[in-house]
């Protein structure tokens, strides 16, 4: 299989910016399995912005640009070191590549980024892909890497994009603040209710929620590739997608809401 998995902030790091080392050992040991089993991988990293959050020991994410596009300068060669030194142990070699939303938007540059995804495939790689969060500004940024992830795996034909996140998966409601909320395993149209349910962002060292992952599944289901939201605290329950066990919420491809 060939199959996107989008690693969020919450699943990188702690509250605090700082890297989550067990998790993040655990998560990198179990994708080097499942690619020695044959799969191909790319990975759509966020992390960059919190990680240069942590690095500094500031208290907060900034919000000017100048600041936001610092931190990811230098979150991004922390993030980059870990992936690396992790991946190295089990003998797999990461690329990184970097994107705005011309990359993705202007044919030519869209076409050079999915060759060369195609390309480090060929060579066994594994990609890490994140937003170049240093240079890009609104008029060019794709915004968050859950679309990004998305346009990736269409780029790509993925036959899966897995989204990794704080929570389980959608629920009827928001279970933080509702105790009768219920876990939606499969979604086969977005509705327009679920379009209205879907919150704010999510945690305050990130950008995404999950308004921002049914955009993913929207553009996934259209295209006909399968997306999946599941809980990036326990990465093994990406050995249960594989095995093709009910877990997390699955977006099967085929139509979208209008």
């Amino acid at each position: 299989m060939r199959i996107v998995i989008k690693i969020g902030t919450s699943t990188l790091t702690h509250s605090t910016g700082r890297i989550n080392i067990r998790r993040v050992e655990a998560l990198c040991k179990v994708l080097s399995d499942i690619k020695n089993a044959g799969n191909e991988l790319v990975l759509v990293s966020s992390g960059a912005i919190g990680m240069g959050v942590g690095k500094l020991n500031l208290r907060e994410r900034p919000t000017d640009m100048p600041s936001k596009q610092a931190m990811a300068a230098i979150g991004q060669c922390e993030l980059m070191y870990v992936y690396d030194k992790l991946f190295s142990e089990y003998h797999h070699t990461v690329a990184q590549i970097l994107v705005t939303g011309e990359d993705l938007r202007d044919e030519q540059r869209h076409r050079n980024f999915r060759n060369t995804i195609l390309r480090l495939l060929e060579l066994q790689t594994l990609p890490v892909i994140n937003e170049n969060d240093t240079v890009a500004t609104e008029e060019v940024a794709v915004g968050d890497n859950d679309t990004l992830s998305a346009l990736v795996a269409v780029s790509v034909e993925a036959d899966e994009l897995i989204i990794l996140s704080d929570i389980d998966g959608l629920y009827t409601a928001n279970p933080r603040t509702d105790p009768k909320a219920e876990l939606i395993r499969e979604v086969r149209e977005l509705t327009p209710e679920m379009l209205a349910a879907a919150g704010g962002k999510g945690s305050a060292l990130g950008t995404g929620g999950m308004a921002t992952k049914l955009t993913a599944a929207g553009l996934c289901m259209a295209s006909g590739t399968d997306m999946r939201i599941l809980n990036g605290a326990r990465p093994e329950a990406l050995y249960d997608v594989l095995d093709g066990k009910a877990v997390g919420t699955r977006f099967a491809a085929g139509k979208t809401g209008k």
